[in-house]
């Protein structure tokens, strides 16, 4: 089998964050979500891989490169325009040949692998498997209905007002050759799009088998920074032990579930874990809470942050309580002599904030 990851979007819904960055780079416990899916689809025993990309083509490709970290092989696919997810299959065409392979949205976080789905699949005579999740306002998502009796999939709605099911498509999806003749026989949708749900649907009409894998475990779609912050819950929940490779002096406390990177100094503070400090990051007389990840580079002082991302090269002083926030790449942000003392903010990169 072959793997297709789609990271051709302009990532708006995490505008400011997004205009200087790919969003699928944007780490969650200090790993850009785009690495987590490659490890994900390497994990399954897949090495052939192919990266649709688009406006941020340039700056994947300098952070990917050819995927020998993962022991992979990486091809990408330029896409003119975010057309769609069934125009990004249609144009990766020469790539997959008549392969079954995997195709993973590359801004999803999921728990657990996915090589018991492809050798499931491998295995089977279905000629679509697409993952489900139950999820509370389905409304908003791409919704499966299956039939009562053999469960299988009869009917997929885009984001309806009177959602047939609570199963949506969690932006996983196998397939085989024939995807490539429903690609090419559906018509763009009223956004402009030719839509991977209507080629399954296309699938469906015609009589092939699409069989539905029903998740349990969580999910999130890291689109807006409330689900960034929510992914990178999840993920430091997942920490088994903690890791200490950097500097950490005699003066301050390691609590719990804490990851510090090498090269990181923690100087006279806190860190409650679970959390993660980046490389090269310094952290002197501060207090970092559960739930944060700092990432490469960073400088915290006379500082207390929680429940938060902070990306490289930020410098923070001076900040009394920072919680729930999302902050760029080399943003600034020192105190000003005014109050009040909490703060919930979203900064793009290369800000510069004097915080009252």
């Amino acid at each position: 089998m072959k793997g297709l990851i789609l990271s051709g979007g302009k990532g708006t819904r995490l505008y400011p964050l997004t205009y200087t960055r790919a969003k699928q780079l944007v780490p969650v416990a200090n790993k850009p979500v785009l690495f987590r899916v490659i490890e994900t689809i390497a994990e399954a025993g897949i090495t052939d891989i192919g990266i649709v990309v688009g406006d941020t083509a340039d700056e994947i490709k300098e952070a990917v490169g050819r995927g020998r970290r993962w022991g992979v092989n990486i091809t990408y696919i330029h896409q003119e325009a975010p057309l769609g997810l069934a125009h990004a299959v249609k144009i990766s065409r020469d790539f997959l040949g008549d392969e079954r392979f995997v195709m993973f949205l590359g801004d999803n976080v999921i728990q657990g692998g996915i090589a018991p789905l492809i050798r499931e699949f491998e295995q089977s005579e279905w000629n679509c498997q697409v993952v489900l999740t139950p999820v509370d306002e389905p409304q908003h998502y791409g919704v499966a209905e299956l039939d009562p009796d053999t469960r299988e999939i009869i009917r997929l709605v885009e984001k309806p007002r009177n959602p047939p099911s609570n199963l949506a498509l969690v932006g996983i999806y196998m397939f085989d050759h024939h995807i490539h003749e429903a690609v090419n026989s559906i018509k763009p949708s009223w956004r402009g799009e030719l839509e991977i749900t209507d080629a399954i649907q296309w699938l469906i009409d015609h009589g092939y088998k699409v069989h539905p894998y029903i998740h349990r475990g969580w999910w999130i779609d890291t689109g807006k920074p409330i689900d960034m912050l929510a992914a990178n819950d999840l993920v430091l929940e997942e920490m088994t032990e903690p890791v200490i490779e950097g500097y950490v002096d005699r003066d301050s406390t390691i609590q719990g579930r804490v990851t510090i990177q090498k090269g990181a100094e923690i100087i006279n503070s806190v860190i409650r874990g679970p959390a993660i400090i980046g490389e090269n990051t310094r952290i002197v007389n501060s207090y970092i809470g559960p739930f944060t990840s700092i990432y490469h580079d960073v400088i915290i002082e006379e500082s207390e942050i929680e429940h938060s991302i902070v990306l490289e090269g930020t410098v923070i002083r001076e900040i009394p309580r920072l919680i729930d926030s999302l902050i760029g790449r080399n943003v600034e942000l020192t105190r000003s002599p005014y109050k009040p003392k909490a703060y919930k903010m979203t900064l793009a990169d290369n800000s510069k904030v004097g915080v009252i």
